[in-house]
């Protein structure tokens, strides 16, 4: 695995990470914001042919 490869997932495993806390904590504007990272970052991924795993928020 490349460092491109490598660092996209560790980026998306990070965001999931923080959209499933904010969704916990009840902040609407932070799951926002943390949810359009997650979809740029699976677009960018897409785009690279890098596959992602099934989502687990």
């Amino acid at each position: 695995m490349d460092a491109f490869t490598a660092g996209l997932l560790q980026r998306i495993k990070a965001t999931e990470s923080d959209l499933s806390r904010a969704r916990d904590e009840g902040d609407d504007f932070l799951v926002e914001v943390e949810q359009a990272e997650l979809d740029d970052l699976r677009r960018l991924a897409a785009e690279h042919g890098v596959e992602v795993g099934a989502s687990r928020v």
